[in-house]
Formats: structure tokens, C-alpha cells, sequence
């Protein structure tokens, strides 16, 4: 569903892709990320996506009148997943209501794999 303001000069609507990528921007700005990840559901494989593809790796749905976001990322080797995982969350949520204007409710990450 995608976002939509209305004021008294007309409506802007947001699409889910936009929203999207822009999550998407703002886990790779982060450190320790490899990448994002699509899973292949036939096969269960694992593939790191390139910087056009990071869509792949958000899965966003909505509740009520704000996001519940999905990221799938791959995390270098020897770095601290929880502490990734708190600078991602506080990451995603800032650049996402501050661009889109969409509140977040919450956002779930999926460590799909670690590269050396």
C-alpha cells in the first residue's frame, strides 16, 4: 500500500518502491554490511544483491497507518550483530520518517549470512 499525504494543494503519494530503496540506502550506509539479501524460495539459496536490486532485500507491510519493514542483510565476518542491528534499526526508522514521512512501527532483521 503505498503512502499517501493530503493537504489543501493535492496528494502526494509515495510508492512501496521508493520507500523501499530508500531503507535499502540507508543499510548500506551502515558499517559491517555486506549486503542486502534476496532469498531464492525455490532453492533455498542465499545471493547478495548489487546496489540496483537492494529492493529485494526490504520487504515492507503495513499496519494501520505506519510500516512494518523486513531487511534481509549479509554482515561482515567478525563484527557485533546486535550492535549492527541497533545502529540499522535507529538508521532505517530516522531516514525513512524523515524522507517519506511514514511512521515506522517496527523493523525486523534477518541475518542471512556472514562474508569474510
Amino acid at each position: 500500500m503505498p503512502s499517501k499525504t493530503v493537504n489543501e494543494y493535492g496528494s502526494i503519494t509515495i510508492e512501496n518502491e521508493v520507500i523501499a530503496r530508500i531503507a535499502g540506502y540507508a543499510v548500506m550506509g551502515c558499517f559491517g554490511i555486506v549486503g542486502m539479501a534476496a532469498k531464492n524460495v525455490k532453492d533455498g539459496i542465499v545471493q547478495l544483491l548489487k546496489m540496483e536490486s537492494l529492493t529485494k532485500g526490504v520487504r515492507l507491510s503495513a499496519a494501520g497507518n505506519s510500516l512494518s519493514i523486513d531487511l534481509h542483510i549479509i554482515v561482515e565476518y567478525g563484527t557485533n550483530i546486535p550492535a549492527i542491528a541497533e545502529v540499522l534499526v535507529s538508521a532505517v526508522k530516522y531516514r525513512v520518517e524523515e524522507s517519506a514521512g511514514v511512521p515506522v512501527s517496527s523493523i525486523n532483521i534477518f541475518v542471512e549470512g556472514i562474508r569474510v
